[in-house]
């Protein structure tokens, strides 16, 4: 499998964090989005929504992030991470279109507002930030009752459902999400996901940096 993607976004991190833990083995093709290689038409003829990852299996290709990890689990025969009983895998289809539809465009404001503008020279916006609080925390406040009950989003291992529901809260520290008030939330994250050894391999640091040097542990 080749996966095109650059590993500084959420959705890239999400898949290429994902594949690792399936261990599905793949070569990464860099597509540059700071450079604007994803509105290449050499790529667009992959994906023609101009967005990264893609995914490319022999003749088959595949946009989406979440639907790459749903193939790559079945690919994988990964029934733990994505399990086939009907309604295990109803649920975790369930977090993975809610993360698509309602997580990802939540966590994404504080991305921009509090990464993305300080980093081109811009400051954070504070009437957008505080338009989005009060969805972030009903979206936030779904996810920690979940975790209330479970030690992972869909019982007591991790799916490919907490890959695709981390992905968006990636940089959490710099993106100043408001975890205060969603303990399991904040457990989950800091105690689980940033535990996993496929999240640590797929480490992004402020500014979008992959490297590590001069940063703490």
């Amino acid at each position: 499998m080749q996966v095109f993607a650059d590993p500084i976004t959420v959705n890239c991190r999400k898949v290429l964090a994902g594949l690792d833990f399936l261990g599905a083995p793949f070569e990464r093709v860099h597509v540059d989005y700071f450079k604007g290689e994803h509105k290449d038409p050499s790529y667009t003829a992959l994906n023609p929504n101009a967005s990264v990852p893609a995914l490319r299996d022999g003749d088959f290709e595949l946009w989406e992030s979440n639907a790459i990890l749903q193939y790559a689990a079945d690919k994988m025969g990964r029934d733990d991470a994505y399990p086939r009983d009907l309604q295990r895998r109803a649920d975790i289809n369930r977090w993975l279109l809610w993360e698509s539809s309602s997580w990802f465009p939540s966590c994404y404001v504080f991305l921009v507002e509090n990464c993305v503008k300080p980093l081109l020279g811009a400051e954070p916006d504070p009437a957008v930030l505080d338009a989005q609080a009060a969805q972030f925390h009903k979206l936030a406040g779904i996810l920690d009752a979940r975790l209330a009950r479970s030690e992972w989003i869909c019982g007591d291992r991790p799916t490919i459902a907490d890959i695709a529901l981390a992905a968006p809260m990636h940089l959490h520290v710099h993106q100043k999400l408001p975890l205060a008030d969603h303990p399991n939330l904040k457990r989950w994250m800091t105690g689980n996901i940033e535990k996993m050894p496929s999240w640590d391999k797929t480490w992004v640091g402020p500014g979008f940096t992959l490297d590590r040097s001069g940063q703490a542990s």
